[in-house]
C-alpha cells in the first residue's frame, strides 16, 4: 500500500508517555523517585531514551502522563525538555494525574491513565496516537513504526521483539500469523506460545503501540464501563480487541531500531535491581549495544553545571570480565582505584578506596578505604571508610539488600543503620 507523504509526517500524531510508573521491583532506588525519573548512565534519566526517540524521530507532540513520586520528573522535564518550538505546535507537556469529576483515585491502570486524558488528545484532533512506556532504554525511529502502522491500515500496531521462550513469561507474550496479524495476546505467560517453526522462541510486547484515533477513543470509552476490567492495556484492553477481531498487528524492532552496530537488537525494561545493574554495565564495554555517543542521534538530557571530571593519582582498569569504566561529569577521585564501572555525575572517592564491577548514581561519595564490589549505589549515599562489601555474601545481606543475581543495593537508609550501630 503506498502512502501519500501527507499521511506520513508526525504532525498527525499525539505522543503518550505513561510516566508513572512506581518501580517496586528497584526497591530503594524508587523510595523518592519514579521509575521513569532514575538515573542511568551516568548522567541520564530513563526517561531520556524514550523522549529522544520521539524529537529525533520527529515526533513533537508529545504527553507525559506522571503519577507516582512525580516532582523531581516534573522539574527534569522542565529544565530539560522545554526547548521545542511551540509557535510551531511543538511540545513535549507533563500532565500529572489530578482528581476530577468521576475520577477520586490514582489511575488504575495503562488504559485509564490514557482515558482519563482522552479530552486532551482529542482536542489536538489527531489521526493516530502512539503510545509509549516511559521506563525502558533503547533507540528506535518511531516513523518507521508509523509506516507500518498505516501501510496495514491496522487498527492497533504493537512493536514486537523476539526474545527466547523461557524469557517471555514476565512479557506481553502475542501469537501472529504469516503477514504479522495478532491471533492472540497472553499478559505474562506461564507457558509462552512459541513462534512458529521456533520452538525455543517467542515474541513479546515492548509496551509500545500505535492506534487509529477514533479506534482507541471507542475502546477507551467501552473499557471505562466495564466494571470487571482493571482498565490496563495488556491486561485487559488488548485481548479483547484481538478477541473482537480488530486489524492489530505486529511490528518487528528490527524494522525500527536505531542500532549501534551489527550486534542483537537492545530493547531494556531495567525493571529489576540485576536489569538495571548490568544495562549501566553494558554502557561501559567497548562494544557497547547502545551507542551515547552517536551525533546522529543523539540522547538529550538535562545535565545542569558540572564541571570536567578530575581524576588524581587514580587507576582505571578494566575488570575480570572485561568491562571498561565509565566517569560522568563533576566526578573527583582522589587516589582512588576504579575496575569495569560506571560512576554517575559528581561521584567522588577518596584515598584508597576501590569500586569493581559497580554502579554509583549521582552525589555518591566513597569514603577513604572503602572497598565496593557488585554494588548499586543510590543517589547521595555516602560509603562510610574503610567499608567493605561485595566480599562477603552473608554479611552483605544482613546489612543491605542483596539481589538473586548477587548485587549488594545501598541505600541511606541502611546505611544509617549501620552507622548508628557502629
Amino acid at each position: 500500500m503506498v502512502l501519500p507523504e501527507t499521511f506520513l509526517t508526525p504532525r498527525h500524531t499525539i505522543t503518550i508517555v505513561l510516566a508513572g510508573g512506581r518501580g517496586e521491583r528497584l526497591k530503594g532506588l524508587t523510595e523518592r523517585e519514579s521509575k521513569p525519573g532514575l538515573d542511568f548512565g551516568g548522567q541520564f534519566k530513563i526517561i531520556d531514551f524514550t523522549l529522544s526517540n520521539c524529537v529525533n524521530s520527529g515526533f513533537r507532540r508529545v504527553m507525559v502522563l506522571t503519577q507516582y513520586n512525580a516532582h523531581r520528573l516534573l522539574e527534569h522535564l522542565q529544565k530539560g525538555w522545554g526547548f521545542l518550538n511551540g509557535p510551531l505546535g511543538e511540545f513535549i507537556q507533563p500532565y500529572p494525574a489530578e482528581q476530577g469529576p468521576g475520577h477520586d483515585s490514582w489511575y488504575k491502570g495503562t488504559g485509564d491513565a490514557v482515558y482519563r486524558n482522552l479530552h486532551h488528545v482529542m482536542a489536538h484532533s489527531p489521526r493516530n496516537v502512539l503510545v509509549l512506556a516511559g521506563d525502558h532504554v533503547y533507540r528506535m525511529d518511531y516513523k518507521a513504526f508509523l509506516q507500518d502502522h498505516l501501510a496495514a491500515d491496522a487498527d492497533l500496531t504493537i512493536a514486537c521483539l523476539e526474545v527466547p521462550k523461557a524469557e517471555a513469561s514476565t512479557f506481553g507474550v502475542v501469537q501472529v500469523d504469516a503477514r504479522n496479524r495478532i491471533t492472540g495476546f497472553f499478559e505474562k505467560p506461564a507457558d509462552p506460545p512459541a513462534l512458529p517453526g521456533a520452538p525455543d522462541r517467542a515474541l513479546i510486547s515492548m509496551g509500545i503501540y500505535f492506534f487509529k484515533a477514533g479506534f482507541l477513543y471507542d475502546v477507551l470509552k467501552g473499557d471505562a464501563l466495564d466494571p470487571h476490567s482493571s482498565h490496563d492495556f495488556g491486561k485487559d484492553l488488548i485481548p479483547a480487541m484481538v478477541a473482537k477481531g480488530a486489524v492489530v498487528m505486529a511490528h518487528r524492532f528490527e524494522q525500527s531500531q536505531v542500532a549501534a552496530g551489527p550486534g542483537p537488537l537492545y530493547w531494556r525494561d531495567v525493571g529489576t535491581l540485576d536489569a538495571f545493574w548490568k544495562a549501566n554495565l553494558d554502557l561501559t564495554r567497548e562494544d557497547s549495544p547502545l551507542d551515547l555517543h552517536d551525533e546522529a542521534w543523539p540522547i538529550y538530557t538535562h545535565l545542569g553545571q558540572c564541571p570536567p571530571a578530575k581524576l588524581m593519582h587514580t587507576e582505571l582498569g578494566p575488570s575480570p570480565g572485561g568491562f571498561e569504566s565509565l566517569v560522568a561529569a563533576g566526578c573527583v577521585l582522589d587516589g582512588a582505584t576504579v575496575r569495569g564501572s560506571l560512576l554517575s555525575t559528581k561521584v567522588s572517592m577518596h584515598h584508597a578506596s576501590k569500586v569493581e564491577e559497580s554502579v554509583l548514581l549521582p552525589g555518591a561519595e566513597v569514603g577513604e578505604g572503602a572497598q565496593l564490589k557488585r554494588v548499586l549505589v543510590g543517589r547521595g549515599c555516602r560509603i562510610p571508610r574503610g567499608l567493605v562489601v561485595g566480599e562477603d555474601p552473608e554479611m552483605d545481606a544482613r546489612r543491605f539488600y542483596r539481589t538473586p543475581g548477587g548485587i549488594t543495593l545501598i541505600t541511606q537508609g541502611p546505611l544509617a543503620v549501620l552507622e548508628a550501630g557502629a
